[in-house]
């Protein structure tokens, strides 16, 4: 027979292991299934969670396993490959698993695709870097270079300006003119220098950045490049199962209430399955907000049953 849990959370990064602690702690079986894909993988630290800072993710999410693992959660390397909706949810894993839920936690993150610059995927998360909340005081106060994805990296250069003041936004495929009035106003008043012309490769020595060569063959002298990747939310199970998703620059991403709830009865979603901009923190709150309501909403549906069959009795 098909095994049943109270709550089948997919996905074992942040969000996914702290909906599991909840759960667990609240005494519901509960199993996470973790296809071990997390996005934050390729940085040796992170940073900007409280008791945590600096510590590397790898270590972080095993540590989280340990925790959930005390309270009875199951937990599998596998991905899952389906999910129907009847009475119950039946998750079907590529492995051929087929178990049972009474609800879901879809916490499968998202996918990083980085710009097709020579040397960009092959240093990202060591100096080529996306989020100047999670590694700019560790590289603060040295050359930076900001390759551009679109007009919206306006902002990230910007906003990099507060960790150096020695900053060149390479538009790289964007031309100037796509930029506004305002924004060449305020990269000159926070001391950025406009780079025209498309980026050839990245220059490297002794296993460091240390360069930006664009096409024309101009080196630029730098030790630091952010970048924006393009974001591809990993929602296809949600999609499936009838979720209403919203259509954002960032993604396609569920709608959801304060709780994490989404649009079909019984499905919650937490972490960057909701959002591009959750960080570690973010995520784990997202899974304990959901989890925390999935346990009174189990409650409140038994009670009611206990009430109705009281009734009919």
């Amino acid at each position: 027979m098909t095994e049943k849990y109270a709550v089948v959370v997919i996905g074992g990064g942040a969000a996914g292991l702290s909906a599991a602690l909840v759960l667990g702690r609240a005494r519901h079986r509960t199993l996470v299934i973790d296809a071990g894909e997390p996005r934050n993988a390729p940085a040796a630290h992170m940073q900007g969670y409280l008791s945590r800072d600096g510590m590397p993710p790898a270590e972080f999410l095993a540590a989280g396993r340990e925790e959930v693992a005390r309270y009875g959660v199951e937990l599998v390397r596998d991905r899952v490959v389906e999910v129907e909706k009847g009475e119950d949810f039946t998750v079907v894993s590529a492995g051929g698993r087929s178990v049972r839920a009474r609800r879901l936690v879809v916490a499968t993150g998202l996918k990083d695709e980085l710009p097709a610059v020579p040397g960009v995927a092959e240093r990202f998360g060591r100096d080529v870097l996306h989020c100047p909340f999670c590694h700019g005081w560790e590289v603060r106060d040295q050359p930076f270079g900001v390759l551009a994805t679109g007009p919206a990296s306006v902002h990230q250069a910007l906003m990099v300006s507060q960790w150096s003041k020695d900053v060149r936004f390479f538009l790289h495929t964007v031309a100037e003119e796509e930029l506004s009035d305002e924004d060449l106003r305020r990269l000159a008043a926070a001391g950025v220098d406009v780079v025209p012309g498309e980026v050839a490769e990245l220059v490297t020595e002794d296993d460091r950045l240390t360069g930006v060569r664009l096409t024309d063959g101009t080196r630029h002298a730098r030790s630091v490049l952010f970048t924006a990747p393009r974001a591809v939310p990993q929602t296809g199970l949600l999609g499936r199962l009838g979720a209403e998703l919203h259509e954002t620059p960032f993604g396609a991403y569920p709608v959801v209430d304060a709780t994490g709830l989404t649009t079909v009865p019984g499905v919650w979603a937490a972490g960057n399955a909701v959002g591009f901009s959750e960080q570690v923190v973010h995520a784990a709150s997202g899974g304990y907000r959901a989890a925390s309501a999935i346990v009174g909403d189990l409650l409140m549906t038994d009670l009611d049953a206990a009430v109705r069959r009281q009734s009919s009795a």
